[in-house]
Order: C-alpha cells, then sequence, then structure tokens
C-alpha cells in the first residue's frame, strides 16, 4: 500500500516536492524525491576536512540533508585536486543528483564542473568558484567587502601607520583573492602603513609559523601579521611568542573554532566570522532548487562579523552557535 504521505509529481504538486517525504509503514527515514520520482541524492566534494572550516559546512549540509530527507555522500580530498577529480568522477558514476563543490585548489578547479555538466548533474560551488567553469550558483563569503572592513578596523587600532606582513591563502583560489582585495582597497585610503613582507602559507598553521619566522627576521619593525585565514594567524601569532615577545597586531579570517577562541583569549586581535553553517544550509536548498528545475542566483554572497578581542560576549555566543 502506497504511503498517503507521497506527493504526486504532477501539475500543482509537482511545485511543492521540495518540501515533501515519503514515508514507509515501517517507520523508516523519510525520503525526498526529484520531480522525475527518483530519490534525492547528493554529492558534497570537500576541499580538506582537516580544517574546521570544512567541517562545519560538511556538519550543516548533513543536518539540513537530514531534515529534508536527502541522502548525502561525501567525499574528503584532503587538499589535493586530482584526487577530488576522481572522487567526482566517482559521484557522477553513481550518478547523484547534484554535487555541492568545495575546490581543493585553483589548478583544474573547472575540471570537475564540466564532467558533471556533461552528465546532465548540476554543481552547487561553495567558498570557491572555478573562473572558468562556474557552478549553477556560487555560495561564499563576500570576502572583499570583510577583508575591507578588516582593514579598516586595522587602520583604526594603528593610527595609520605601520608596517605589515600578509600571510596569504592558496594563491588564485576565489577566497584568497578577494581578500587581498578588499584588505588592499582598506590600505589604499592608508598611505602609513606598508606591507613589507607578504608570502604564501597555504591556509595552514605549520607553514604559516615558519614563514612568519623568516618576515620577522628579516623585517624586525613588522608590527602588523594578517594571516588570510585564522589558521595563519596562529601560526603568526606562535612565531612572535618564539622570536622577541614584542606586542604586535595579530588578525585572521574565518572565525572558526580555534580562531573564536583566540580572539576571546588575546592571542589573536580579531578575525572576520563566516556563516559558514548558513552557507551549508543554504547550498541543500540550492541543490534541491536546481533538482526541481527552478531559477537560483548564479551569486549568493553572504557578510561575515567582524570579532575583536574587545567582545568576549559575542566570542562565546559564536562558539555555542556558529552562524
Amino acid at each position: 500500500m502506497k504511503s498517503p504521505y507521497r506527493w504526486m509529481a504532477t501539475g500543482i504538486v509537482a511545485a511543492l516536492a521540495l518540501g515533501a517525504t515519503a514515508c514507509n509503514r515501517a517507520g523508516a527515514d523519510s525520503t525526498t524525491t526529484a520531480t522525475d520520482g527518483k530519490p534525492v541524492t547528493i554529492g558534497l566534494a570537500v576541499a580538506n576536512l582537516q580544517a574546521d572550516f570544512f567541517n562545519q559546512i560538511k556538519t550543516s549540509v548533513e543536518a539540513e540533508a537530514k531534515k529534508k530527507g536527502v541522502k548525502v555522500i561525501v567525499a574528503d580530498a584532503r587538499g589535493d585536486a586530482a584526487t577530488q577529480v576522481n572522487q567526482i568522477q566517482d559521484f557522477i558514476s553513481r550518478q547523484v543528483s547534484a554535487i555541492v563543490y568545495i575546490p581543493a585548489g585553483a589548478t583544474a578547479a573547472g575540471v570537475p564542473v564540466k564532467a558533471a555538466e556533461r552528465a546532465k548533474i548540476p554543481v552547487i560551488t561553495v567558498d570557491r568558484n572555478p573562473a572558468d567553469a562556474p557552478g549553477k550558483s556560487f555560495i561564499a563569503t563576500d570576502s572583499v567587502a570583510a577583508a575591507k572592513t578588516l582593514g579598516e578596523w586595522v587602520i583604526k587600532q594603528k593610527d595609520g601607520k605601520g608596517q605589515l606582513a600578509v600571510l596569504q591563502g592558496q594563491i588564485g583560489t576565489t577566497p584568497q583573492v578577494d581578500r587581498q582585495k578588499g584588505f588592499g582597497q582598506a590600505l589604499a585610503e592608508a598611505p602609513g602603513i606598508k606591507v613589507v613582507s607578504q608570502q604564501p602559507a597555504d591556509w595552514a598553521q605549520d607553514k604559516a609559523y615558519t614563514v612568519s619566522q623568516d618576515m620577522l627576521q628579516a623585517h624586525p619593525g613588522i608590527d602588523i601579521l594578517w594571516g588570510q585565514a585564522d589558521a595563519m594567524a596562529l601560526g603568526a601569532a606562535q612565531a612572535v611568542k618564539s622570536a622577541d615577545g614584542k606586542k604586535r597586531l595579530i588578525v585572521g579570517f574565518d572565525g572558526d573554532v580555534a580562531g573564536l577562541k583566540a580572539v576571546r583569549n588575546g592571542t589573536i586581535d580579531a578575525t572576520m566570522v563566516q556563516q559558514t553553517q548558513k552557507m551549508g544550509r543554504m547550498s541543500v536548498d540550492t541543490a534541491l532548487d536546481v533538482i526541481n528545475g527552478k531559477k537560483v542566483p548564479a551569486t549568493q554572497l553572504q557578510p561575515a562579523f567582524l570579532l575583536t578581542k574587545d567582545d568576549s560576549a559575542k566570542a562565546d555566543q559564536y562558539i555555542k552557535t556558529h552562524p
């Protein structure tokens, strides 16, 4: 006997299929079906689950998918673009309904999107968007605006004067490019702050520690360090402590749990908190819209929130419930 809760994908009822679920008599998990009647499965291709930022998105995607009766298959590229290409090819072979894709790097990032498109599988990109093959919709933080806000705060703290060292993320990736651009827009209004050194540390705390040590040795006058991710800001803080312990302004970006705690404890002075949980939910909802033939925005940028060492209550709030 068919469940009374199964929607018929015809006429006006098809428009409601996105939110509808089916439930069998045995009490199994409900399942969302697409307009063709097939159960919806989303392939989630994550750049690197060793990073809290990506884990936050994964957790949010899985929670939202469970609410919507959608199956999720997760693949962790561990930072390797070639591995990720193979993982997405596996998604294609398994005929997933859609792919939520966080590219592992800038090189060949468009290859998986093109392969999925040939198989008529829609791709929703999150955080990073291949310039040569963008997804059906790109969900991310407005990193240009957020980095400009952070830069303006730094300028105010330093009265428009200082020597700045920049620890860059993976060169050419969307967040690295946009954060560099936004912070640069702020610096353009503060000629008294000089960038004396900038080097990539590829989002990694250990590499940022080593790079920061070299920077401080070459330029002892550095009094501002900006890590384009919290992990790199933490690496910079370690290097400062092991160098001479001199007080320097250190700022990050992301608002991951380690970064939030570091701001609260005064290890770093400020960060920009991204709405990672919200982006995860949005990626599921957007994928379902595309699957069901709805138009979606090409770009969905979200604001980030400035968190400074002076707002420990806000840090506690974000640690308890991440936005």
